[in-house]
């Protein structure tokens, strides 16, 4: 469903879900940091430990040097428009690659396999035969 075709009372049942939600996993992981930091580092390091904010502080702080700020839309629409030419060209490809294999298999194929397939019955009957 699109936005716009929400009713307006279920769109701020969920703004205020989203808002719930993002806030109670912002202090879930500010407890998961400062809940490893000092579990942690204080016994291998001899680091002191940390408060509930200074965890936070340490998670947007490692967002900021290793994870980036934003929702990572830094490609413009062009670039995003040519990934999905080449992901449809290859859908194409792929698709006459099936075509080509299924004309062989109802060409050769099909008769190649029952001929492998009746002489390994062949060799293991042999087979079963010989061991007794």
């Amino acid at each position: 469903m699109n936005w716009e075709t929400y009713h307006p009372a279920k769109k701020i049942v969920l703004v205020i879900g989203g808002i719930i939600l993002g806030v109670g996993v912002a202090i879930l992981v500010g407890f998961i940091i400062m809940w490893l930091w000092n579990g942690l580092m204080p016994k291998l390091f001899n680091l002191p430990m940390i408060t509930y904010w200074q965890g936070i502080g340490l998670g947007l702080l490692g967002r900021l040097l290793f994870g980036g700020v934003g929702g990572g839309n830094s490609k413009d629409s062009s670039s995003k428009r040519k990934g999905k030419q080449r992901i449809s060209h290859c859908e194409d490809a792929y698709e006459t690659d099936w075509e080509k294999y299924d004309k062989w298999w109802e060409k050769e194929g099909k008769r190649s396999y029952d001929e492998f397939n009746t002489e390994t019955e062949v060799v293991e009957a042999e087979e079963v035969t010989s061991e007794t």
